[in-house]
């Protein structure tokens, strides 16, 4: 009995792992997605800019709910916010012009960085949130 209970134990934890070559693919995607559309702002460490641009490490903006996540990048953020108890208000342009696959990419890229680790964004997340949004 004990052998039953472990092995489906066992499968189970495994069926419910995310297929880890996939996440490192979109991972290092989205890496040069970063690199090329958010260092500037975010810095290379994910730290962001005191005072201006807000950071991307150890956050809930990050980890927290992936479709405000998808929205943002969607849409860029004008509002004021509060990250990790400092109030940034300086604008984040949109990031449409980014594919889906793009945007998937670095997002699970930046939940996964900077001491994150969060799910994985998906394709037809995004592309639900897009459709929403009439983008």
């Amino acid at each position: 009995l004990v052998v039953i209970v472990v092995t489906v134990c066992s499968w189970s934890f495994v069926t419910k792992q995310p297929n880890q070559g996939a996440l490192m693919a979109s991972i290092k995607r989205g890496s040069l997605v970063y690199e090329q559309s958010c260092v500037t702002c975010h810095q290379a460490n994910g730290a962001g800019v005191p005072n201006l641009n807000p950071p991307l490490a150890k956050t809930t903006w990050v980890s927290g709910d992936k479709n405000r996540l998808i929205k943002i990048l969607l849409q860029g953020l004008s509002d004021e916010i509060e990250v990790n108890g400092e109030v940034y208000q300086n604008v984040m342009p949109p990031h449409n012009f980014l594919t889906d696959q793009q945007i998937a990419d670095v997002l699970t890229y930046v939940r996964n960085s900077f001491g994150n680790k969060s799910a994985a964004v998906t394709v037809a997340e995004v592309k639900t949130s897009r459709a929403k949004l009439k983008l």
